[in-house]
């Protein structure tokens, strides 16, 4: 919103501009007051006391806390706005340097809690993980010291927060996109905007929602009685326009059904171990878990229990033995997909070649056996290959408890099974955006999200998934089944609403009804175009401010 000149301090060494009664008076002076605030910027940032400084940090801590309450488990969406506003409001008119170790203190106090699912493996990567992470924070508040100079900052701010969520997801070693602003919001008032823009949309709504919110409160009280009602109305435009734009969502016209679908089994076996041994020690007790639970839900399907299933559905690494190389594993499976009588998605991780592994979705027919199979592509960067290899492997032995290194795939999960194509999604890839998009482009529907949570088991990990699911439904008009070794599977239908869901750590199973939906949203069609054009205007944001700080460097070094 515009900033009133009256809240920019005069530059050292000249005389405040005699006020103007007309309004095109008013408007005319506001650039020159921006311009002149950035040639005083510095000397203000070097006046600040040791309060102010303290509040700036206190602000930052508190916004990063309530960040972190809006995502799962918690799942309070409401703090995620107020969580950026107090963010905003800590860096607002500080210097670019303290801004970037600001924004640093914010981003870890908020991903170290949310997560803390990576203690598991070791608290020394969740500190490395957190570390590495809060620099992207660093660098887009560093950013944002420069654009708070312009007129209408809350739209630059929120531009380059989706800009920072892009790189995180972009790099090192293939990005690392959880604990996007979006995903917080799996079910709350701004879900809506994920189908005419993805998750980037959604988190720009709710940076821009916060950014607003900051703003009605950093305008500075008027210095005039005559100056007051404007004051006034700028602050409450930037409060009606925070409150706008989650109820806009409201009005969205959403898709309708389209008279079909299927029934869907799902299966979670359980796993006997914890931690970084989930399979438990002895062999194929994976497999025979899951294979036991495949049967009992075929018994209650005999029994009238269940409906009878049109396919079922196993999760990743459902079997701890190749299929491919194991005839014992070849004939447990076999036996358990004739049992049911319905053609069965089951996860393998399998052998390709001597020295390379694939996570592999696998269809298995009850005629004719294994057949057509989805490879992930986006792969787990030390959990399913050692990025560095050479280097990492000297230093790091738990590195060592890769094994063999994985091989992603090159196509997406459109795989037929049964009367339908669904699109297979395997755990990790779910937070990314292309290989979700690029699936539902290929035909799959319903989206079925295959997952190994067992390590992270009671952990903030498996909510934050589900919650994914969640803005994936609405995004592309896709019902999701998740299919969960510990839980949690669970049947999200396409408006993102979770239908049913199991506990943690228990064997269960279920057949539940499955709307297929073809229509495609806005956010499916375009797919990348808002991001690109949302961090289009951050960079265009930055490159203005950046030089109007120049020339108002210039300016004042001639004063």
């Amino acid at each position: 919103m515009v900033q009133d000149k009256t809240s920019v301090p005069p530059v050292p060494g000249r005389e405040p501009a005699p006020e103007a009664d007309a309004t095109a008076s008013e408007t005319a002076s506001e650039t020159a007051s921006e311009t002149a605030s950035s040639a005083g910027e510095s000397d203000r940032a070097k006046g600040e006391g040791r309060w102010v400084l303290a509040a700036r940090v206190a602000a930052v801590v508190a916004g990063g806390l309530l960040l972190y309450t809006a995502f799962p488990p918690l799942d309070w969406w409401l703090c995620a706005p107020v969580g950026i506003g107090l963010i905003v409001a800590g860096l607002y008119r500080a210097r670019p340097r303290r801004a970037a170790w600001l924004g640093y203190l914010g981003a870890a106090v908020f991903l170290f809690p949310a997560l803390a699912w990576v203690r598991t493996i070791g608290d020394d990567v969740w500190v490395m993980l957190v570390a590495t992470e809060s620099v992207f924070y660093a660098v887009m508040a560093a950013l944002a010291a420069l654009v708070f100079r312009l007129r209408l900052w809350p739209l630059w701010f929120g531009a380059l927060w989706v800009m920072m969520e892009w790189a995180r997801g972009l790099v090192p070693v293939g990005g690392f996109p959880w604990a996007r602003v979006a995903f917080s919001q799996g079910e709350s008032l701004f879900t809506s905007y994920a189908a005419l823009g993805g998750a980037p949309l959604v988190s720009f709504a709710v940076t821009l929602c916060g950014a607003l919110l900051a703003h009605a409160v950093l305008v500075r009280p008027a210095a005039t009685v005559g100056r007051a009602v404007n004051q006034v109305v700028r602050r409450a435009v930037p409060v009606a326009v925070a409150l706008a734009v989650p109820l806009l969502t409201l009005a969205l016209p959403r898709p309708g059904d389209e008279g079909r679908s299927i029934n869907v089994g799902i299966v979670q076996g359980n796993v006997p171990g914890r931690g970084m041994h989930p399979l438990g020690d002895e062999p194929a007790v994976v497999l025979r878990n899951h294979a036991e639970e495949t049967k009992r839900l075929a018994d209650a399907v005999r029994a009238g229990a269940l409906p009878k299933p049109d396919i079922v559905v196993l999760p990743e690494n459902s079997t701890d033995i190749d299929p491919y190389t194991s005839a014992f594993a070849r004939q447990v499976i076999d036996e358990s997909v004739k049992y049911v009588g319905v053609p069965t998605l089951v996860g393998a991780v399998v052998a390709i070649g001597d020295e390379h592994r694939a996570t592999r979705s696998l269809v298995w027919d009850p005629v004719s056996g294994p057949g057509a199979y989805y490879d992930k592509q986006h792969l787990v960067p030390f959990g399913e290959y050692t990025p560095f290899k050479e280097i990492v492997l000297a230093l790091w032995e738990r590195a060592n408890l890769v094994g063999r290194q994985s091989v992603a795939g090159t196509r997406p999960g459109d795989l037929k099974l049964g009367p339908v194509t669904i699109g297979a999604v395997n755990c990790y890839e779910v937070a990314y955006d292309d290989t979700v998009r690029g699936t539902v482009r290929a035909g799959g529907t319903p989206l079925v999200v295959q997952t190994n949570n067992a390590s992270y088991a009671l952990s903030n990990l498996p909510p934050q998934q589900l919650a994914m699911s969640k803005l994936r439904a609405v995004e592309h008009n896709r019902a999701v089944v998740t299919a969960a070794t510990t839980g949690i599977s669970a049947y999200v239908t396409p408006d993102g609403k979770v239908s049913w869901q199991t506990r943690e750590l228990v064997p269960d199973m279920n057949v539940v009804k499955v709307p297929v939906r073809t229509q495609e949203t806005i956010a499916t069609k375009v797919g990348e175009l808002p991001e690109w054009a949302l961090m289009l205007m951050g960079a265009v944001a930055v490159g203005v401010a950046a030089r109007r700080g120049r020339r108002g460097d210039r300016m004042g070094n001639g004063s």
